[in-house]
């Protein structure tokens, strides 16, 4: 098979990072990163107002990044602050024949939940299950339209060409996928950019999502656990019959060894540390690998979602 190149970049609250890998889908190699810290106040997450707020240092820094990397492409993928949309799971019983129809349902069931016109979301979503009452059970991701317009400005005055465009919160496991796979049944809770993810996942199927902003410095870890309990409680109220066999956290290296902590506090399971640097092939002897490399990991899951 050919090698192919693939080019993603993260937007976080304080910085933007690229990722350049190479390979194949099933033996991908990290060929290079890099990365730039934005101002205080350059940007600041939100699902319904414009997030860029110095659009001249965010192209600065976009262009600097990028440059850093020695590569020509100019097609990126791209991964968002999670708090700049909004990710929910629905029981949907009406019945659609197609994706559109699906969107218009959803459009309408939207309409009282969100804090703009529904009219202006960007909708899209993914059937992850069925019901036994033949319900369906949809992964919906909702993004205000002049948002991501403002960011696929910026993204074009870079020099850049978005490929597609998604929330951190849906990269980060890409990079482990491997590792994940070889269990069915696990939590995989993460904490990035200041927002905690929590995801159970059972016979292989995606069962709980949420997402929760973090408030405060990133030690306040008495809220961390009542979300990570009260999220275990839900999924099995719902889910009685399924089992967690395995949990698996990944969070910045300095919060780590608490962060596990928690996860076993609160689901009563030892919880495994996910380590970027044993998930992934690294290319060439010139390319300096970061200490951590954790910054990085959305910026790499959403370059290997194109590969």
């Amino acid at each position: 098979m050919f090698s192919r190149k693939s080019l993603g970049v993260s937007v976080s609250s304080s910085a933007v990072a690229f990722a350049r890998v190479g390979g194949s889908p099933s033996a991908p190699l990290l060929e290079s990163v890099s990365s730039r810290p934005l101002s205080p106040g350059t940007l600041r997450p939100s699902l319904r107002d414009l997030n860029v707020l110095n659009p001249q240092g965010f192209v600065i820094a976009l262009q600097e990044a990028r440059n850093s990397l020695f590569c020509r492409g100019k097609y990126v993928s791209v991964s968002l602050p999670d708090a700049s949309g909004r990710v929910m799971m629905f029981d949907m019983e009406e019945r659609f024949k197609n994706r559109s129809e699906g969107l218009e349902i959803l459009r309408w069931k939207l309409k009282k939940k969100l804090p703009f016109d529904a009219a202006e979301a960007h909708l899209d979503f993914q059937q992850v299950g069925t019901r036994e009452n033949g319900d369906s059970v949809v992964l919906v991701v909702v993004a205000y339209r002049p948002v991501i317009a403002q960011y696929e400005e910026l993204l074009a005055a870079a020099g850049l060409i978005p490929a597609g465009i998604d929330l951190n919160c849906f990269n980060l496991n890409r990079v482990f996928e491997r590792r994940l796979a070889k269990s069915e049944s696990y939590a995989f809770l993460t904490h990035f950019d200041s927002y905690l993810g929590i995801m159970f996942i059972a016979g292989g199927k995606l069962e709980f999502i949420r997402f929760r902003e973090l408030a405060g410095d990133d030690a306040e870890f008495n809220s961390v656990h009542q979300e990570i309990r009260r999220s275990f409680l839900s999924y099995k109220s719902k889910s009685p019959e399924g089992e967690i066999k395995n949990v698996f956290c990944l969070a910045p290296p300095r919060l780590a060894s608490d962060f596990c902590g928690i996860a076993r506090d609160a689901i009563g399971i030892e919880a495994v540390l996910l380590d970027p640097k044993s998930a992934l092939e690294i290319r060439g002897k010139d390319f300096s690998v970061p200490d951590p490399l954790f910054p990085f990991i959305s910026a790499i899951g959403t370059a290997l979602r194109a590969l």
